[in-house]
């Protein structure tokens, strides 16, 4: 089974400890998540994320629901988090958020998102025609509400 590897850079003009509180709050998530997705928690997340932390929310993938169930595998503030896939449409998928200062008011953050496709051999053949275009479109979607809410200036893929 092939692990893919996803790589962002993004600069957001607030300091680390804010941009690092940003990503701590799970409503966030629906902010920097596409309409087109229709997330939906299915249970109320916590007000403030932690290391072992539990989101279970419905997304659309292709007009079909989907259960996604994350798991805070690391906490690690105001430096870094880890979110792993205990339930979801991958083989597997380990999102590495990573917040570097850079100055006084600006933060560098960097996303590594490590995953494989499901049903292997087959899933590997939508890998380049629909899931890599897909997970383009999310994270750019991402990087453009950010920009909009945040007032980042960003460097598309790193």
């Amino acid at each position: 089974m092939k692990l893919y590897r996803l790589k962002r850079t993004q600069s957001l003009p607030v300091s680390q400890s804010e941009a690092f509180e940003f990503f701590a709050n799970p409503q966030n998530l629906r902010s920097v998540t596409p309409p087109s997705l229709r997330l939906t928690f299915l249970s109320d997340p916590p007000p403030e994320l932690f290391a072992g932390a539990t989101l279970d929310y419905r997304i659309s993938l292709y007009g079909l629901p989907v259960h996604w169930r994350t798991i805070i595998d690391l906490w690690d503030p105001p430096t870094r988090f880890v979110d792993i896939q205990a339930h979801g449409p991958y083989a597997s998928w380990r999102h590495t958020h990573i917040f570097e200062p850079d100055g006084e008011r600006r933060t560098t953050m960097r996303d590594v998102v490590e995953f494989s496709m499901p049903l292997w051999p087959l899933g590997e053949l939508v890998y380049g025609p629909l899931v890599r275009p897909m997970l383009d479109r999310i994270f750019d979607f991402r990087a453009s509400e950010l920009e909009r809410l945040l007032g980042t200036a960003s460097d598309k893929h790193a």
